[in-house]
């Protein structure tokens, strides 16, 4: 059983590492300020024709000045002109003589006095209704904002612009508006949606024969694919925009498309021909005296002859740059020019110590990129000393993140915090807005790795905040990933999901594949630990995809790994084999030695669960031996703990704890608090195995303590869990009654924070332990009532609320009811309602101690609302009989001749043994009806209602014989239900919909559909399941009994039965029902599969089925297994299941295939029954009496159960 000893499986998380860029300038092309409308006169006041005039006469000489260069005196007489026109209150003059100051304080270079002006303009062109002057202003906005740098707020004002030029039909303005808000979706690092808007300014210029805006749109796609790195696609749009600029004499364009030309040959490491390019732009922009390109031009081919290694033509070349970027105050290239300067002339003096410290940098990241970690530190160390030493500050953030991120890699976390403080450090005084982001995200992954989660999530939320406002988007797509990662590891897994499904998007939208491949895995992850593991797969599949098609070894490893996990969990230990020796088969290959270490430590944990201890010691061994190696304490800590787990396994508990003690001492030493809490908890396991209560205690209590520190809150229920438990052996009840219920609220909470079924279902499976310990604890007090509440509240708790969600009035209802209410339900019900719990104890067995099935608790409660307890011992099962009540359901299943489905829908046949099957059902009978037998009514006509537990779900109750060989249907009439409280709710139901005749127009009858393809398990090739021909007699018969026409064959398309299903009052399907032990909403109704068009694959899931909304009083599941599912905390997940909560009150189905003949004949007499008595319970017993004469095996009807509702 699950004594919560965690196993540590490396996942893959993704962040961001800061990288230091080489700058080249680049240039995009904006579409002017929009040309000045034609404002009109003022329509508020008539004015003084001269001033008017006067006032005009200096807005044309303005305008004049303008085209001639002459910014300053075209300034002064629009200033001249505003000052009249506002005299006169023209307002139309006012407005435009604002806007045209403002286009020319943007050509100055002056964005925020322009916006001063756009604002005022604005104003007025609203209050004229000038739709065209709004657009254009709005557009000046936009570029004015875009030009400060403020991107997301020039897209606001560029879209509104857009709209209304769209409105007003505005081609021009429509295509150049595109072209500007490609170019700031381009500073956003959103080079898709840059992309896609150069395409329609493309696609309208070209309409409009707007060469000029042809060549701007081409160059600016040209620039954007080469930020994806696609140069040769860059270098076609740059060459065809060149084209355009000499054919239209844009000696501008020419001179700006050579430079970005040269800048897509030096991308391409092609730099003699980058500098041609650039030479060229350098020629044409001194022909045609721009001093600003040719500043550029100098700049650029000073960096690429520094890229070359010549160190002296590029200092010369830096130089003529910055002596023109001071000449016409260039503050940016000014900046760029100088730096640059610098560090060429460090490099070339007689000491060349730049060189050197970006030699070894460059050494160090390829170092631990391959997994050379120590070797990496030692080059990085000294190239950080040296950029200290030359003062060189960009140089030392980029030496510190790199150190930090090989020291994290080897798990000194410890080390790897201080050198990514120091780097934020530095990059805060240095203003580096990028860097601060980057050392806040590396911290936060950090943080996370080493559980303190709380602190991993405000230092992901910190560097998400300056990503946004510096629109950062990779920067914004890590943080948010990370975010999720760390809500994953607090079991906040909605939060988690959002977080990483919003990086994914961005990451999707960007064109950033690697964040893509990553995210997609890590979504992967978290659906596996939700148990859905199907989707798990497939988003892995997917980013294993991605990953290969990039060659992204690193990735492809983590993924494998990934993939390995989710086949494990889905219990296909020799596929999961597969795809971690395909891991370590990657590490290998690319000599990457933690790699190999990680697959090796996985690996074992394959074997460690298939209960192989020696070979999972041996790959465990091995991977330790690595870790060692290479110098990775976390993972040499996470092994050794590992290596604990396996001994504890193997009752070698001093060998267990001498592999804690070394793994809990590395834990404390670099300070991951997530594995120090787990193995200070399984320190307290073993303790407590040993019966060394007090060590125990003290170890769950420092786990607890950790656990409550960081915000784990999954582990924090853990640990109450656990010294609950050591209370409850120790014998100190109340105490742990008060830990347990502690638990119980923690995990609780864990739960309500989940919104999909199937998830909470997951969830549920793993808090089950702590409901039943608190049973025993409340027994140990002679607390039996309470401990009845605790059971019912540990019952199909996810079904409850989905009930409770959709159907019940009552809004206290999400709360387990009380003992009062628990009675009022049994009276409710005229009902004797019977719970089971299943108890289990640790036992010593061959020197070791195991989880074995101890005790059955039972109550009954009766409608007159007394109460009663009683136990059944289960020790002897295994003790004496070498059996587990598991074994005895199935085996008495067996023994009967009960077909079941080995893979969904293809049947397995018993051979029947008449003595065997008799003594099997006698054994059940003794174990959970002798105890109750005196308490259980009389009458036989009196309702007794089971409420099983796990394997009990499964238990043919009608069969069970006592021992004067009577079945138990011959003296009761028998239902069974998920829990207590459900029945609460489909009494609701049956009330809300209310009672009509059952009769042919308000019923579906399906039987034997054309039967789909289905594949055995996930991957594997469908095959056909076979037909049913005596459900289609069977589906005929009743069809006949009620004057109506059943479903068959083809007519029985999955489209046709859901589209029928709502209005249906009785459902009544004969066909294969077909279950998924592992995930239990994957089972489904065979269907004949829709058309294309309609869609449907003949499988209609447990999940589909969850969806509807059903007004059926009963539904009729006939064929093999469907009562059957997966089984867990909260009942059996199949397809009962669903039909209850899709809004079905009663549900009868078959626990195994039946025979065709007494399963027709059955129905057929259910039916007839039920035409003349509402009672579905009485209907079926009476039937099940009348077969029993005609074919006396169990097996030809006691398969047949009724849940839920009664009437």
């Amino acid at each position: 059983m699950d004594n919560f000893a965690l196993i540590k499986f490396i996942r893959l998380i993704q962040h961001k590492k800061f990288i230091l860029f080489v700058f080249a300038l680049s240039f995009l092309f904006i579409a002017p300020a929009n040309q000045l409308p034609a404002w009109g006169s003022s329509r508020i006041l008539a004015q003084s024709s001269s001033n008017k005039n006067q006032a005009d006469e200096l807005f044309r000489q303005g305008k004049q000045q303008s085209r001639n260069g002459n910014l300053q005196a075209a300034l002064i007489s629009w200033e001249r002109a505003l000052q009249i026109y506002r005299e006169i209150k023209n307002l139309g003059g006012v407005g435009k003589t604002l806007e045209a100051i403002g286009v020319t304080y943007t050509s100055l270079g002056d964005d925020e006095k322009a916006i001063e002006y756009h604002e005022q303009s604005l104003a007025i062109a609203k209050q004229l209704n000038y739709p065209k002057a709004i657009a254009n202003t709005l557009g000046n906005l936009g570029l004015a904002y875009s030009n400060l740098g403020d991107y997301q707020k020039s897209v606001e004002f560029y879209e509104q612009s857009l709209a209304i030029s769209k409105r007003l039909n505005n081609i021009n303005n429509v295509g150049q508006t595109l072209g500007n808000l490609g170019v700031s979706y381009f500073y956003l690092k959103d080079y898709q949606k840059a992309i896609e808007l150069q395409q329609e300014s493309l696609a309208i210029s070209k309409q409009l024969n707007n060469l000029a805006g042809v060549a701007n749109a081409l160059g600016n796609l040209g620039l954007a694919y080469d930020k994806l790195g696609e140069y040769k696609k860059a270098i076609d749009f740059h060459q065809q925009s060149l084209a355009i600029d000499k054919q239209i004499q844009d000696n501008l364009g020419v001179i700006k498309t050579l430079g970005n030309l040269g800048n897509a040959y030096r991308s391409l490491k092609e730099y003699q021909k980058a500098i041609e390019f650039y030479q060229q732009s350098l020629v044409t922009a001194r022909q045609f005296n721009y001093r600003r390109g040719v500043g550029n031009a100098l700049f650029n081919i000073g960096l690429t002859y520094k890229q070359l290694g010549d160190n002296k033509k590029a200092i010369d070349y830096y130089q003529k740059s910055l002596a023109i970027a001071r000449g016409i105050q260039d503050k940016k290239l000014e900046s760029l020019a100088y730096q640059s300067l610098v560090n060429a002339q460090a490099s070339n003096s007689s000491n060349p110590q730049k060189s050197k410290a970006d030699r070894l940098l460059n050494e160090g990241l390829q170092q631990a990129k391959t997994g050379q970690l120590k070797d990496s530190l030692v080059a990085l160390a000294e190239a950080l000393q040296i950029y200290r030493q030359i003062k060189n500050s960009a140089g030392e953030i980029v030496a510190l993140i790199a150190l930090g991120q090989s020291y994290y890699q080897l798990g000194d976390y410890q080390k790897a915090i201080g050198l990514f403080q120091q780097s934020h450090n530095i990059a805060k005084k240095t203003e580096n807005t990028l860097a601060v982001a980057n050392a806040l995200r590396n911290l936060g992954v950090v943080y996370n790795s080493v559980g303190d989660y709380q602190k991993a999530i405000d230092y992901q939320q910190q560097s998400l905040k300056i990503s946004q406002r510096i629109a950062d988007t990779v920067g914004v797509s890590d943080s948010l990933g990370n975010l999720g990662i760390a809500y994953y590891e607090l079991g906040d897994y909605k939060k988690a999901i959002d977080y990483q499904e919003q990086s994914l998007a961005i990451a999707k939208k960007i064109g950033n594949k690697t964040n893509e491949s990553a995210t997609l895995s890590n979504l992967g992850i978290i659906y596996s630990s939700l148990g859905d593991y199907k989707r798990a797969i497939d988003l892995n599949q997917q980013a294993l995809k991605i990953a290969k098609s990039l060659k992204d070894k690193p990735t492809e490893r983590r993924i494998l790994n990934s993939l390995g996990l989710a086949f494990n969990k889905l219990g296909n230990p020799q596929k999961a084999v597969e795809f971690y020796q395909q891991s370590l088969m990657i590490a290998k290959q690319t000599g990457d030695k933690r790699g190999e270490s990680i697959a090796l430590n996985n690996l074992g944990n394959i074997y460690n669960s298939v209960k192989d201890y020696k070979k999972a010691i041996d790959f465990y061994q091995r991977s330790l031996n690595i870790a060692k190696q290479i110098g990775n304490r976390s993972s040499v800590g996470n092994t050794l703990a590992n290596l604990g787990i396996t001994y504890d396994s193997l009752g070698d508990y001093q060998k267990a704890i001498d592999f804690y003690q070394q793994s809990l001492t590395i834990a404390q030493e670099i300070g991951d608090i997530s594995v120090e809490s787990d193995v200070l908890g399984n320190l307290g396991n073993t303790y407590r195995i040993l019966g060394e209560y007090k060590k125990a205690i003290d170890f769950y209590q420092k786990s607890l303590l950790i656990d409550q520190k960081s915000g784990n809150r999954t582990g924090e229920g853990i640990s109450l869990n656990n010294l609950g438990l050591a209370l409850f052996q120790s014998g100190n009840f109340p105490e742990a009654e008060k830990v347990l219920r502690q638990a119980i609220s923690v995990l609780k909470s864990q739960r309500i924070r989940q919104k999909e079924d199937n998830y909470k279902i997951d969830i549920f499976e793993k808090q089950a332990r702590t409901y039943r310990t608190l049973q025993q604890v409340l027994i140990a007090q002679n607390k039996s009532t309470a401990a009845l509440e605790v059971a019912e509240s540990g019952r199909a708790r996810a079904l409850v609320d989905l009930l409770a969600a959709r159907f019940s009035v009552n809004d206290d209802i999400n709360t387990a009811p009380n003992i009062n209410q628990i009675k009022q339900i049994a009276k409710a019900q005229n009902s004797n309602l019977v719970q089971y719990s299943i108890i289990y104890n640790q036992f010593k067995i061959a020197g070791k101690k195991e989880w074995k099935e101890s005790e059955l608790y039972i109550w009954i409660i009766k409608p007159t609302g007394e109460v009663t307890f009683r136990k059944a011992d289960l020790k002897p099962l295994w003790q004496k009989e070498n059996t587990t009540l598991d074994e005895l359901v199935t085996t008495s299943r067996n023994s009967i001749g009960a077909r079941g489905a080995a893979f969904r829908g293809i049947d397995v046949s018993f051979n029947p043994e008449a003595s065997k099957a008799t003594n099997k059902l006698k054994r059940l009978h003794e174990l959970l009806i002798n105890p109750i037998a005196d308490l259980l009514p009389k009458n036989p006509s009196a309702r007794v209602t089971f409420i099983p537990q796990e394997s009990l779900f499964l238990v043919p109750f009608p069969a069970l014989q006592d021992k004067n060989g009577k079945y138990l249907i011959e003296k009761h009439t028998i239902l069974t239900s998920p829990s207590i409280q459900v029945l609460e709710l489909t009494r609701e139901k049956r009330q809300q919909i209310g009672s009509l005749p059952i009769q042919g127009s308000n019923m579906l009858i399906v039987g034997n559909p054309t039967m789909p393809k289905i594949p055995p398990k996930i991957g594997e090739t469908p095959q056909q399941l076979t037909p049913l021909p005596g459900a289609e007699k069977e589906a005929k018969t009743i069809a006949k009994l009620f004057k109506t026409q059943a479903l068959i064959g083809n007519q029985a398309t999955e489209t046709r039965v859901t589209q029928r299903l709502p209005q249906a009052r009785l459902i009544h399907l004969a066909t294969h029902g077909l279950f998924d032990n592992v995930q239990g909403l994957n089972s489904g109704i065979a269907l004949t599969p829709s058309s294309q068009n309609e869609g449907g694959d003949g499988l209609l899931t447990a999940g589909e089925i969850l969806g509807l909304n059903l007004n059926a009083e009963l539904v009729v599941l006939s064929a093999c297994d469907t009562g059957r599912g997966r089984i867990s905390g909260d009942g059996v997940i199949g397809l009962s299941r669903s039909l209850i909560s899709a809004g079905v009150p009663s549900v009868l189905v078959s626990l195994w295939s039946v025979p065709d003949a007494p399963t027709a004949e059955l129905m057929t007499e259910f039916y007839q029954n039920l035409q003349n008595n509402p009672d579905k319970a009485t209907a079926l017993r009476q039937a099940t009496l009348k077969i029993m004469k005609q074919h006396p095996n169990p097996r030809d009807w006691a398969a047949f159960t009724l849940i839920g509702e009664a009437e």
